[in-house]
């Protein structure tokens, strides 16, 4: 498909208007461009006097659609009609590309760490002096930028993004690794590794794709243009013990950094410049925060571990656990702690789906039926004093979505925080 540059002369519908929908219209505002319509199956009064009277017949005449990255077109409402025009479809970071020229990209995505590995690649490049924008699935719709010439822009894609993204071409492209996830928002999960890749898609040979080794042979089965990169754990590590940060060495950040090094080789910046750098990164919350540490016990928050993938890597990472379990489970996701069972002292589920984590580690490992956040508290600092162990860890890393309780995995580690420090100061 050939986009025409003169975004004038074309036609828009806006279909959902979240935060990303509402960026795209103020993006149209400020350039200008006047021949675009709004479309949300629930809100009918915003934007009113941009709404068709026909859906169908306003999706049948536009050039493009710009598609809400939460739509799925699998559970639409209006799903016959997307499908039938899907040809049509683009996404919000589809119009960065093609209203502007001159600046220079770096799109991460990945199951797990995309939040992370961007935070630390903007904080690199800023600490360098080379000027950088971080925005996209991270929280700021990469819309709401002012994109500058030469400037470096940091673009978390989520799988919804790229599915029905048309124009993305990354100068640096970085696929993390890859995982069961939105199953039940993708279909299956060829489709949601399908769109993982297409980050790569309109790569040329002059740009950069930085893949897992996991997934080497099928990058190369695809035969994109751009020249691969596999970043080297090793690499890394023989830097790690002179970084002094505790967040970054955790080995938990092991891939994340690897590729932020690979990435700061290609950009000239030297190894000192880059443990300097390293020192003052503050990571992100609600991803294996430490935020409260009292006689001996350890809090940790990672309430954004929404799949076991994730949480995984807290377990790993952590001892002598009292492990906080729940949500709304992700579609074939398996809780698997075989391995990790030393690490894990005893497990609390909470959530409206208990029954479907108690099959899952029945008979594995002690456990309570909890239900929120508040009682697994409680009854956590009475089971550390009733099992006397020295240097324990009490983690959340809900291996679910929060939906089944809170409006987000914010909210839901927003409450866990504010719930232990009560409860630390009552029975600590």
């Amino acid at each position: 498909m050939v986009f025409n540059s003169n975004l004038k002369e074309l036609s828009f519908l806006v279909y959902g208007l979240g935060i990303t929908g509402k960026s795209v219209v103020n993006f149209f505002k400020k350039k200008k461009i006047q021949k675009y319509q709004v479309w949300d199956d629930k809100n009918k009064k915003l934007f009113a006097n941009k709404r068709p009277h026909n859906l169908k017949e306003a999706l049948k005449r536009v050039n493009y659609i710009i598609l809400s990255p939460g739509i799925s077109l699998n559970k639409s409402k209006h799903k016959k009609k997307l499908i039938k025009y899907k040809s049509k479809i683009i996404t919000d970071i589809d119009l960065i590309y093609l209203f502007y020229k001159n600046f220079k990209s770096i799109v991460v995505t990945g199951t797990n760490g995309k939040s992370t590995t961007c935070k630390i690649i903007n904080h690199l490049l800023k600490k360098n002096k080379i000027q950088s924008l971080l925005g996209g699935n991270i929280g700021t719709p990469i819309l709401n930028l002012k994109v500058k010439k030469n400037i470096f822009l940091i673009i978390e894609a989520s799988s919804f993004q790229l599915a029905y993204s048309q124009f993305i071409r990354p100068n640096y492209a970085f696929l993390l690794n890859i995982s069961n996830d939105h199953l039940d928002w993708h279909g299956s999960k060829n489709h949601y590794k399908n769109s993982k890749f297409k980050i790569f898609n309109l790569q040329k040979k002059n740009d950069y794709a930085f893949v897992n080794i996991y997934l080497k042979e099928n990058f190369k089965r695809k035969n994109f243009l751009s020249k691969l990169i596999i970043p080297k754990t090793n690499n890394y590590k023989k830097l790690k013990k002179k970084i002094k940060n505790i967040y970054v060495k955790s080995n938990i950040n092991d891939e994340n950094m690897s590729n932020v090094l690979s990435l700061s080789k290609l950009l000239k910046i030297s190894d000192k410049s880059f443990i300097k750098s390293m020192k003052t990164f503050v990571g992100l919350p609600h991803r294996y925060e430490t935020f409260l540490k009292k006689k001996q016990i350890t809090f940790i928050n990672d309430s954004k571990a929404t799949s076991f993938q994730a949480t995984k890597f807290a377990l790993e990472n952590s001892r002598n656990i009292f492990w906080i379990l729940g949500g709304l489970p992700k579609k074939n996701d398996k809780i698997i702690i075989n391995d990790l069972k030393k690490n894990i002292t005893k497990v609390y589920i909470i959530g409206k789906h208990s029954k479907f984590f108690e099959k899952q580690i029945k008979g594995k490992i002690n456990y309570s039926v909890t239900k929120n956040l508040r009682n697994s508290i409680i009854r956590v600092l009475k089971d550390i004093k009733k099992f006397n162990i020295k240097k324990n860890t009490i983690l959340l890393s809900p291996s679910a979505a929060s939906y089944d309780q809170y409006l987000n995995f914010e909210k839901r580690g927003e409450d866990f925080k504010k719930l232990s420090k009560f409860y630390a100061r009552k029975f600590i």
